[in-house]
């Protein structure tokens, strides 16, 4: 009796902790106008601070919920202004990455600009960049210049980085490339990476060793054609992610652009197929929901789901190109001549 009573009372506790996921139906997104520039990529810091990277060479902050945002302007060579699609933290430091010919990667310190990284190339193209947990380790992943993905590895920080030779690297497949639309195709937790492609195929490129070496999966993600794939992932743990995306040109199909998996990214599976949401180019777990509560947002607007992807409801009109989450209940997005603010 005593021992029903125990396994009685532990259930319950356990029903008691089980995280609840919201009902969210609409949410109101405080807009922020950014003149003549379009924003791809955003770091939070908090609830009340956020740092961009802009399409005009510009790399801007404010630390005050957007009542004043003050920027850096950046030009190589006096004439040459970097598009930043790319923006990374590394716990002291931001770095800003551009794309075309040739990639700038810069370093960003007390409002001073190093370039620490230049390549030149007609096929150039970088698309996203981040760091790993320990904040030494870095990683970018651009379109290809020969048979592989491009891909930079740091391990000082950000003070030196250095292109991994294609014999290190899967051979990827013909027209296969990367998106460069918020940031968010790239994926990291402790030492393990996540690339997600588009184009000609839609795979998963994975590393567990900080990119020292590789592995490629394919996915069932619509794909074949130039703006088809995947064009933004996220991992709630090692195990569990998401991918969304579909094809740039035609945003109103929803034709196998949205997957999920449980085993590290090996395989996908296609969820709400034909249903809701369309086109999109970033999707993020909410922090602290137990990998329930996900959005994904794109130029077709803001979706919700609160069974970790599976179904989905529109949330929103508005248009951005990126999301990230401050904590479960603030956000920073960013779109084309604007940074907004969202408070669940």
């Amino acid at each position: 009796m005593k021992k029903l009573l125990f396994i009685s009372l532990i259930f319950l506790i356990s029903c008691k902790n089980e995280y609840q996921p919201r009902n969210i139906d609409s949410i109101t997104i405080k807009e922020f106008k950014m003149d003549s520039t379009s924003i791809r990529a955003i770091q939070v810091v908090d609830s009340a601070s956020v740092f961009y990277a802009g399409s005009r060479g510009d790399v801007g902050f404010t630390t005050n919920n957007g009542v004043l945002w003050n920027s850096l302007f950046i030009k190589h060579q006096d004439s040459i202004i970097p598009q930043f699609r790319s923006l990374a933290f590394n716990g002291a430091e931001y770095f800003a990455l551009s794309i075309a010919n040739p990639a700038l990667l810069y370093k960003i310190s007390e409002g001073n600009s190093t370039l620490v990284y230049k390549e030149e190339n007609e096929k150039v193209f970088y698309d996203a960049l981040t760091f790993f947990d320990d904040n030494l380790h870095g990683i970018a992943v651009g379109d290809p210049t020969e048979n592989c993905a491009s891909i930079l590895l740091t391990s000082d920080g950000g003070e030196t980085w250095n292109k991994i030779p294609c014999e290190n690297l899967p051979e990827i497949a013909k027209d296969e490339a990367f998106f460069a639309a918020s940031n968010t195709n790239i994926a990291t937790i402790g030492s393990t990476v996540w690339i997600a492609s588009g184009g000609g195929k839609a795979n998963i490129l994975k590393s567990t060793n900080y990119g020292k070496s590789w592995q490629i999966f394919s996915t069932p993600f619509v794909q074949g054609d130039g703006p088809q794939g995947i064009y933004s992932i996220d991992f709630y743990d090692q195990n569990n992610g998401i991918a969304v995306g579909g094809n740039y040109a035609k945003p109103k199909e929803n034709i196998a652009n949205k997957a999920i998996t449980n085993d590290g990214g090996k395989t996908w599976t296609i969820v709400a197929d034909g249903q809701s949401p369309n086109y999109k180019s970033c999707v993020q777990y909410v922090p602290n929901t137990n990998g329930k509560e996900v959005f994904a947002v794109g130029k077709t607007g803001v979706s919700f789901s609160n069974d970790g992807g599976k179904t989905w409801k529109d949330v929103s009109e508005d248009s951005y190109y990126t999301i990230q989450f401050v904590d479960a209940n603030n956000a920073w997005l960013s779109g084309h001549q604007k940074i907004g603010k969202l408070k669940l």
